[in-house]
Formats: structure tokens, sequence, C-alpha cells
């Protein structure tokens, strides 16, 4: 049923396909959330402090088919701020989506995707607003939009973290991405040769992103597209975060090495 990923991340319209819904509110589990608190203004436990069955106008009819939800949930630190949804279910109990929330979907940046971004930080926040408001072939054309534009540089940023072995042929590849406009042909050059580092759980976020862009707009529905585009953004926030802390951390291993071996030279 509700989950905390779907309360504190999914957009508005966003849908959500649960493997099942239960027919009785009553049976739903009530959980606890992580957000900001506007008062603590900092993240916070929010607890939910009313029942599903206790929606709108107070209507306590148990059945959860066809309802609008109006879950309330209260920071456990101040006591004071509360968040709310408005949560529908369908009528068929397969599918679930946020029609409101009180305060709004925050429209926020990753602080290192935004300074990466730099001068495309602006049509990447338009995307964000657009998803925000279930626009998802706005959302998705936005989030496409960028990765086209800044896909060369990504891909530069990439060959210092690839395995010696395969440095050589990244390269080669490298080089004939310069060739082709076309995004979806420069991943596939390259996303067979991404650095272990970058794959988590041996999941290719390249492999993810070139599928994802060419299903592209003939995905049709904004609901299909908002998919897409919350698919796009995860990967391009994933794979830039990454790409910075593996640097960092190469740099500060260099730094902390030079600075040992040094000392034991002027021994």
């Amino acid at each position: 049923m509700i989950t905390k990923e779907f309360i504190e991340e999914y957009s508005l319209f966003r849908k959500f396909k649960p493997e099942k819904i239960d027919a009785l509110l009553s049976n739903w589990k009530i959980i606890p959330i992580n957000m900001s608190c506007n008062v603590c203004m900092s993240m916070q436990t929010f607890n939910m402090t009313n029942q599903y069955y206790n929606d709108i106008g107070l209507n306590s009819n148990n059945s959860a088919r066809n309802r609008v939800l109006d879950l309330r949930f209260l920071c456990q630190s101040c006591k004071s701020f509360e968040r709310r949804f408005f949560v529908h279910v369908n009528k068929e109990l397969d599918t679930i989506y946020k029609v409101g929330q009180y305060p709004e979907w925050e429209i926020k940046m990753d602080k290192n995707l935004e300074n990466t971004l730099d001068k495309h930080s602006a049509t990447f926040r338009k995307g964000l607003v657009c998803e925000s408001q279930g626009y998802g072939i706005g959302a998705f054309s936005y989030y496409r939009r960028i990765t086209e534009e800044i896909i060369d540089e990504l891909l530069d940023s990439i060959v210092d973290l690839i395995e010696e072995e395969h440095k050589a042929e990244y390269k080669v590849a490298l080089e004939k991405t310069k060739k082709t406009r076309v995004t979806q042909e420069k991943i596939d050059l390259v996303k067979d040769l991404l650095p272990t580092i970058l794959k988590p759980n041996g999941m290719n976020p390249l492999g993810v992103l070139h599928s994802e862009l060419s299903e592209g707009l003939h995905a049709a529905t904004d609901e299909a597209c908002l998919d897409n585009a919350n698919h796009i953004k995860s990967i391009l926030t994933y794979l830039i975060n990454q790409i910075i802390q593996s640097k960092e951390s190469a740099k500060t291993f260099t730094s902390s090495m030079k600075s040992l071996l040094d000392k034991k030279a002027g021994k």
C-alpha cells in the first residue's frame, strides 16, 4: 500500500502501483516518514496522526476503493509542523497517486548537480517544475535536452575512472562519440565500458539511460513519460555525484600518499 518512498519522493499525479492494495483501509499499515520541518529547519521524523479511513469530511467509510485520502503527518520534534497529503485510490485497487499536498512538493536541486550543470541548471529546474505538476511529456523533454547538452562532457569526465585494462578501448570509443550528434549512439558506444565503481550492484546506469532515451516521447502518455523523466533525472544525479565523489576520493588519497612519502624521504 502506502510506502515511505511514495510519500517522500513521488510528485503529484505520478502513479504508484503496489503489488497489492487491501480493500479495507483498517488493514493499511501506518508508517513514519522523514522530511524537512519548516519549524525545526532540519530533516525530522513525521508520524501519521489520523487513520486512513478518516479522510476528507471525517468520513469513516472503511473501503479503499475510489477514495481520496487525507493523510496528516506531524513532526515528532517540534510537535507543531504538519504535512498533509491527499491521495487518490482508484476503484480497481491497483493504483494510487497524490492529487495534492501541503506544503507543496519542493522544487529543489542536488547541489553537486546544480554546480556541475551550471548554465544548464535553469533548464533542469524547468524539468523539476513540470515533474512536480505531473506534466510527464514536458519533464521528459527538459531532462532529455539536458542529457543531450552535457553528454560529451559527462563521457569525458569518466576517462580517469576507467580501469587500466579498458582505458585504451574506452578512449577509442570516446573518439567515435565525437563523430555523431545522436545521444543514444554516443552512449551505445561506451556504455559497456563503464567502470565498476559506477555500476551499483552490477547495474549499468548508462545502459538504462540509453533505454529510456530510446523509448523517448514515443511513450506517448504523460504517465509513461513521467516515469521515464524520473529515471533520467535519477541516473544523471547518480552519475554526476559518483564521478565527483570518486575524483575527490582519488585526490585525497593521492595527497595523503604524497604527504607520507615526503615525510619518509625527509627522515
